[in-house]
């Protein structure tokens, strides 16, 4: 084995490299930015190296650093992780040239499989079916756009370089076209450094069905089952599983063979993951990535392997630890990419410091993969994953509920997460039918089947809650602290009142609480309802409402808490009043949303808009933001140029809406 091993990475990934190098008694090095300076990877490593500043271009992306690093530290191997330098070809050979063992493919293959025009050409040789499209050298406006219509619309604009959905473009009209290239290309160019772009058929309703594969140094390739990673969000993976629903038996067999005969072509050594686009009938080649994938997690918890040490053996020179025939796999597994970001926003990233971390560490057959800690912060610099939650069942409607579960039990506190959003997901009838495919969550899920009464019971067990629990939700004066808590009227039985002041997500409301005897009426909407023989302890609410029993689970943290039942976060919330809110929504000020880079400012004052143009467009977390013209009127000033950073809440554009729009709801602006 491996005498020592160098992280370059950060984060959930670099944790999980680490925790696997340990139990295999090798001394591991993280390699970390200022930014990251005593992070959780670089407490879990031996030993820790300080690389640079927190742009990534002068850390986690820079050859010579890590290098310099792994000299320093004596190291006898460099793992990537995923991201950053993982399929940088001049990385693994710049490892090779210093005597340092890349846990990874041959450059030959990072080079070939990088670009996915090449990869295209190289599997149609080897008799993997792709898709109608363009990957030639001429990448010339007019000749991309006379593919185009040879192609016909919809088409999917994709960089040739990279991954992780970056770039990447769906264009349904001619007259999109030209946008379209002009934004992958930049997107391309500061992501990979490639600005080359190629054409493929855009399947509507397509599934994202991958195959994990592993080769050795001695000719030996297998496959690991498939993976569905339909579940997407702008190209990038939501909810993945294993093994890939409504997939029958023969199909299973062709994708695994062809994956396998893919990586053959190429040389390949290590693991990699062949993704194909399957349209219920036929698959068709879409990339390989050369380097472990995000959702290696839910072919580990099948299979019963650790792909790490796999990589780790095999980068050794070892063969592969088992033949295709001796690979089996059990049960079902689902993965949860759980992020800082704001769904009631437009998953805007979520910037800020966990000031509170929960996860179901005790839930049988749950396992969270995770970088940070409570107190750690979420930066504008990296991506704003926060962990990765997996569940594993016996089968996938089993693995589906106990990962809800798992999210129920989940709770960060001190930003906006993903939370909500995936428990939704994972309830909604198509999903657990395994109804899916990469456009689901892009053009809307079916109706939750939540009612209004669902709704309506959630607000009064909240403001229950929150009366308990807050300090800050309590108004109007008359009781200044937790009614069951304080030495007050409320808590005597006497006329006294709680006002409480409750957020989810954009909705605001009152609720008012009035003891009744030993009960409470609850006012909400005008409406008033009864809380009956009510218990609270430890994290528990339970009685009876309106006559019908009820029981809640919640966490309490600084700003809010969460409803474990529902994953619903509440905040406490000040009184803005409608009013004040209208005015504000008017005031012609687009602010940025986030911290981050301008990249682009696509106005000038004077400029005469309609609702929906685009303004300005920001880099936050790896990701382009285009911010729009929430209403039509003209440009009085721009306060902005590109090139500058910002924070959340920095006037970008000023813009005075027309008279007739000034009336109008406001367009959304993401």
């Amino acid at each position: 084995m491996l005498p020592s091993l160098l992280v370059a990475n950060r984060g959930e990934i670099a944790c999980r490299i680490i925790r696997t190098a340990r139990r295999l008694g090798v001394r591991t090095i993280a390699v970390h930015s200022s930014a990251d300076r005593g992070a959780l990877h670089t407490r879990l490593a031996d030993e820790a190296v300080e690389i640079g500043p927190a742009e990534a271009r002068q850390s986690y992306l820079s050859v010579e650093r890590i290098l310099q690093a792994a000299r320093e530290t004596n190291a006898a191997a460099i793992h990537p992780g995923y991201g950053f330098l993982s399929e940088n070809a001049e990385f693994a050979r710049a490892c090779h040239a210093a005597g340092v063992v890349f846990v990874g493919p041959p450059s030959d293959a990072i080079v070939r499989m990088g670009s996915k025009s090449e990869a295209r050409q190289l599997m149609a040789a080897a008799g993997v079916p792709v898709l109608p499209g363009y990957d030639g050298d001429d990448q010339s406006d007019g000749v991309l756009e006379a593919e185009a219509r040879r192609l016909g619309f919809p088409l999917l604009v994709k960089p040739t370089a990279g991954g992780g959905g970056k770039g990447m473009r769906i264009v349904r009209a001619a007259s999109e076209l030209g946008e379209a290239l002009a934004g992958a290309r930049r997107e391309a160019l500061k992501a990979f450094g490639d600005p080359r772009l190629l054409l493929e058929r855009f399947v509507e309703k397509g599934r994202h069905v991958e195959i994990q594969v592993f080769a050795d140094s001695h000719g030996e390739a297998v496959h690991l089952f498939e993976r569905d990673c339909s579940l997407q969000r702008r190209h990038q993976k939501v909810i993945e599983e294993a093994p890939a629903p409504g997939l029958d038996a023969s199909t299973r067999e062709a994708m695994g063979s062809a994956a396998v005969a893919a990586a053959k072509a190429v040389g390949y050594v290590g693991a990699g993951t062949v993704e194909f686009l399957y349209d219920g009938r036929e698959f068709y080649f879409l990339e390989m990535n050369t380097r472990l994938q995000v959702e290696h997690p839910v072919t580990e918890m099948i299979t019963g392997l650790d792909l790490v040490e796999w990589q780790l053996r095999v980068a050794d020179g070892e063969p592969l630890p088992l033949k295709q025939a001796q690979i089996t796999r059990r049960g079902h597994a689902v993965e949860a990419r759980l992020y800082a970001e704001d769904p009631e926003r437009g998953f805007l990233p979520s910037t800020g410091r966990i000031e509170r971390l929960r996860f179901p560490t005790r839930l049988e057959h749950v396992r969270v993969d995770t970088g940070v800690r409570e107190g750690d912060d979420v930066s504008i610099h990296y991506d704003p994953m926060v962990a990765k939650v997996i569940a594993w069942g016996t089968d996938r409607l089993d693995a589906i509920d106990r990962l809800r579960s798992a999210l129920e039990s989940t709770d960060v506190d001190g930003l906006r997460t993903n939370t909500r959003f995936l428990w939704e997901i994972l309830g909604h009838e198509a999903v657990r039918a395994g109804d899916v495919s990469t456009r689901l969550l892009e053009t809307g899920l079916p109706a939750s089947g939540a009612t209004d009464a669902d709704t309506r019971e959630a607000w009064l067990i909240a403001g229950a809650v929150g009366a308990h629990v807050g300090t800050g939700a309590v108004r109007d004066g008359e009781v200044p602290g937790m009614p069951w808590g304080q030495r007050s009227g409320f808590r005597l039985n006497s006329p006294a009142t709680v006002r409480v002041a409750l957020a989810l997500g954009s909705e605001r409301r009152w609720l008012r609480l009035r003891p009744v005897g030993a009960d409470v009426e609850i006012e909400l909407d005008g409406h008033v309802h009864l809380l009956e023989g009510r218990e609270v302890a430890h994290g528990r609410l339970q009685g009876r409402l309106d006559g019908q029993p009820f029981e809640a689970r919640y966490d309490a943290g600084h700003h809010g808490f969460v409803l474990r039942r529902e994953c619903l976060r509440f905040d406490f919330a000040e009184d803005t009043g409608a009013e004040h809110h209208a005015s504000a929504e008017h005031e012609g000020h687009l602010r940025s949303p986030m911290p981050g880079l301008v990249l682009d400012v696509r106005t000038r004052p004077g400029t005469r808009v309609e609702a929906g143009t685009v303004l300005v467009v920001l880099e936050a977390m790896k990701m382009e933001h285009s911010l729009s013209a929430p209403w039509a009127g003209t440009v009085s000033a721009v306060a902005v140029k590109p090139g500058d950073r910002v924070e959340e809440g920095v006037e970008l554009v000023v813009l005075e809406p027309f008279p007739e729009e000034s009336l109008r709801e406001p367009a959304n602006t993401k």
